[in-house]
């Protein structure tokens, strides 16, 4: 049987358009007549078919020749081998060669079943391929339809779902609108390729810098790392490899030029440009943008803890709406930064310098006026002048040798003093063990209580103890009352007396 031309020609073409080849469709065909012959005949004949690139088929039986046939649909009798091929021996194999077209209908519904499968088996690893690489990139779609308050996005030849966590709560997207999204994952489904989209990624801020800024698509310019609230802010940490280009300056281009179309993007997002620095101070000084921080103290570089100094009516603004700012800041940096206004500083240094005062004032040799010249010195702790040497105190007006040699051995003996309670924990425990004698008290209430025991046991020593109380039970005013009981019965014998004489 030969396939006919067109049939070769629509071969042809679904190897251009479904990308699958001619010598896999014509493989599909060999197993559809083998398949099919073997639903005619038995599934334990041994079938082989051949499509040629000619378009000829051709299908035989293989039996194997044997002496003593046991079954028949497997195995042939050397006689009858010889019948076929004079040269045939025992162990060998004879082909009988089958006429196609007794089965060929069920052999072409069998072709089609299995060519439309292995077309959809194919088409999803071709999507599969192409997106896969496509992983992290932008790519352009527009919406389809709405699942769950998941979006379907269509991307062209596959769908993308863009689901609820990763959109932005602020956005509002309508059918057939276009979207610009990012591709954050593709894995393989029971149904194809699954395309898993996002819009609140870091990387997609990222990648929409990379098309709008040419010098980070050139890799002149980096972007080293983005932190953001989806909808509200968002902090782009940029820095350059040639010191003759701005890092910010090409980001947000003439006027805005190239920031402006990002922003649009974003519909309205606010973007913080952060130019990187390996001084940390000016790092986080920069990360608190739109903020202009007065100075950046670092109080413990291995604990990354900063503080921050700004103007009174700067706080809010390096604060943030519900703390953005400085939240944004701290996570772009790696550092907890503590912000400070100009008054509080103050208050904080006058309390420190009026406790320092007064613990000088508090020594001897040391009046206020000989406090104030050591604290304006720079000599504001006990351990700085108690480190002191005698050159360095008599730098200060009013203080000569022997005031300095006094000052220092005061301030030392004061010193000793205050680190005596930390070294003698001993005796601070000592008044632990005073508390059992605090405690003695409670001993003593038992025996307040004891006296109970014998009351309620013995009645009879209690009636004999209190012999003089019955008297005032005895005084009661109800033997008063008892006294006109009497009146009353001779008032009623008296009447019966004037009835009777009646």
């Amino acid at each position: 049987m030969d396939i006919k031309g067109s049939l070769m020609h629509v071969l042809d073409q679904i190897e251009r358009e479904k990308g699958i080849k001619k010598e896999e469709i014509l493989k599909m065909i060999e197993q559809a007549l083998v398949s099919a012959y073997r639903k005619h005949a038995g599934d334990a004949v041994n079938v082989e078919a051949h499509v040629e690139q000619s378009g000829e088929i051709t299908a035989s039986v293989i039996k194997v020749v044997v002496e003593k046939v046991n079954d028949a649909l497997l195995e042939v009798s050397l006689e009858e081998a010889r019948k076929i091929n004079a040269e045939a021996a025992i162990g060998g194999q004879i082909r009988y060669m089958i006429d196609t077209e007794e089965f060929g209908r069920i052999a072409a519904q069998t072709a089609k079943q299995v060519l439309t499968q292995k077309i959809r088996e194919t088409e999803r690893e071709f999507i599969f391929e192409e997106f896969k690489p496509k992983e992290g990139t932008l790519v352009n779609g527009t919406v389809q339809r709405f699942v769950n308050r998941n979006i379907i996005v269509d991307l062209g030849r596959a769908e993308g779902v863009l689901p609820v966590r990763e959109q932005v709560k602020r956005e509002r997207w309508s059918v057939g609108e276009r979207i610009r999204v990012l591709i954050l994952k593709v894995e393989k489904g029971p149904r194809g390729p699954e395309v898993l989209l996002s819009r609140c990624h870091d990387d997609f801020v990222k990648r929409l810098f990379e098309q709008e800024v040419p010098e980070i698509y050139e890799k002149t310019v980096q972007v080293v790392a983005v932190v953001r609230e989806p909808g509200q802010r968002s902090k782009v940490v940029v820095k350059s490899s040639n010191p003759k280009v701005d890092p910010i300056g090409a980001c947000v281009g003439v006027k805005g030029s190239r920031v402006r179309p990002i922003i649009n993007e974003l519909q309205g997002e606010r973007i913080d440009l952060v130019a990187d620095s390996s001084d940390p101070a000016t790092f986080i000084s920069s990360s608190l943008a739109p903020a202009k921080p007065l100075s950046v103290t670092i109080i413990d570089a291995a604990l990354k803890k900063a503080e921050a100094l700004v103007a009174d009516d700067a706080l809010s603004l390096a604060i943030g709406k519900n703390g953005q700012n400085i939240r944004l800041a701290c996570k772009i940096t790696g550092w907890q930064i503590d912000i400070k206004t100009e008054s509080q500083r103050k208050q904080e240094s006058q309390a420190s310098l009026s406790a320092a005062k007064e613990l000088f004032t508090e020594l001897e040799g040391v009046g206020p006026r000989t406090a104030d010249v050591l604290i304006k010195g720079g000599m504001d702790s006990l351990h700085k002048i108690a480190r002191a040497k005698i050159e360095d105190l008599t730098v200060f007006s009013g203080i000569g040798e022997k005031v300095a040699e006094k000052l220092i051995e005061s301030y030392k003996a004061q010193l000793e003093k205050l680190a005596q309670p930390v070294v003698a924990t001993p005796q601070s425990s000592a008044p632990a063990a005073i508390v059992p004698e605090a405690t003695a008290p409670v001993a003593f209430v038992p025996e307040t209580i004891a006296p109970a025991a014998p009351v309620e046991t013995n009645p009879v020593a209690v009636a004999d103890e209190t012999p003089p109380e019955p008297a005032p039970i005895a005084e009661p005013a109800p033997q008063a009352p008892k006294e006109p009981k009497p009146k009353k019965k001779s008032a009623s014998k008296a009447l019966a007396k004037e009835e009777k004489e009646k």
